[in-house]
């Protein structure tokens, strides 16, 4: 079976995972494909192709076209703006045979919208981080310091704490739909969750963010607790994702919160991979119609990933090889 991996971007290491996975179940090819010559990932492979943004009109038939014509089974999106655009057609991919990492157009919208991903927490009775109303926040003072995050925000990026009033209404003016929330002090962890395309949770593997760089953790180490394991799966079948996901949380040794869930493959994921959650292999398990049996907490623990950069050296005549691909 071969593997297509949109939004290949700066993700190398994504690109060797799947491709080792292939390699260890019959051989195939990884076919990245990106809008921007400039990624990384895309010399990785033979095969590669530049493709259309998520927001054109052709992006959808472009890739499926691939598909189709290069025996491609299975689809993994990693860029948030296209993980709505693949919901909404993951039919028209499986009709054609081709499997699509994403869950239902409901699972991520909810999970894209903080405003609706704290709502359903609550009514679902999961913790999440106090939210307050500006106007408390001015009325109280002591409620300083906090954080204010736009409602459709992407990682960090769009993430501030605020330490004084003067902070507070800037960022009000300045954000479009901004969500106070009580700034905690716990630990912050990600955890890497796999679930099948049943829904059922294969694999937990939560991690200690040590160091983190523009919202990617740099330094990261494997923590296990049972707790945050149990609340991630819950989390899971509420949310009914399937495949490989990114949950944040704080945990302070008793209570779980919930920060966001982000159902795609993270930065910091090599490091679940390293730990024996190979969840690229699962994937390609799947899609053969191979067993994947739950190993839920079967991970290697307090291990500890330093991610670093790499450089790749082409000649311009090189990148200008790589045409938009013609699409259907």
């Amino acid at each position: 079976m071969n593997v297509l991996i949109t939004s290949a971007s700066r993700k190398v290491s994504l690109v060797r995972a799947f491709q080792e996975a292939l390699t260890q179940h019959g051989g195939g090819i990884v076919i990245p494909v990106d809008a921007s010559p400039y990624s990384a990932a895309l010399y990785e492979s033979p095969v590669r192709f530049l493709v259309p943004r998520s927001d054109d009109p052709s992006f959808i038939s472009t890739v499926l076209n691939i598909c189709e014509k290069h025996e491609v089974k299975l689809v993994v999106p990693t860029r948030d703006e296209e993980l709505p655009v693949f919901a909404h057609n993951k039919q028209l991919f499986e009709k054609n045979g081709i499997k699509v990492m994403v869950g239902s157009s409901w699972t991520i919208e909810t999970c894209q919208d903080k405003k609706l991903f704290l709502q359903f927490c609550r009514r679902e009775g999961f913790a999440v981080p106090k939210e307050y109303l500006p106007e408390k926040v001015k009325k109280v003072p002591s409620l300083l310091p906090v954080f204010i995050k736009e409602r459709r925000g992407k990682g960090s990026r769009r993430v501030f704490k605020v330490n004084t009033l003067g902070q507070l209404n800037e960022l009000m003016e300045r954000l479009k739909e901004p969500i106070v929330q009580e700034y905690v002090e716990a630990p912050e962890y990600t955890v890497d969750l796999f679930s099948d395309f049943d829904g059922q949770v294969i694999s937990v593997v939560p991690r200690q963010r040590l160091q983190i760089f523009g919202g990617e953790s740099f330094v990261g180490k494997t923590f296990y607790h049972r707790v945050i394991i149990d609340e991630c799966c819950r989390m899971a079948q509420k949310l009914s994702l399937i495949g490989h996901n990114t949950i944040q949380c704080f945990f302070d040794g008793t209570r779980v919160q919930f920060i966001e869930v982000n159902p795609r493959y993270g930065g910091g994921a090599n490091l679940g991979f390293a730990a024996g959650a190979h969840t690229p292999t699962y994937l390609v398990r799947l899609v053969n119609g191979l067993p994947v049996p739950p190993r839920i907490g079967q991970f290697e623990r307090d291990l500890v990933m330093l991610r670093y950069t790499q450089d790749s050296f082409l000649y311009e005549k090189d990148l200008k090889k790589l045409d938009i691909y013609p699409g259907a």
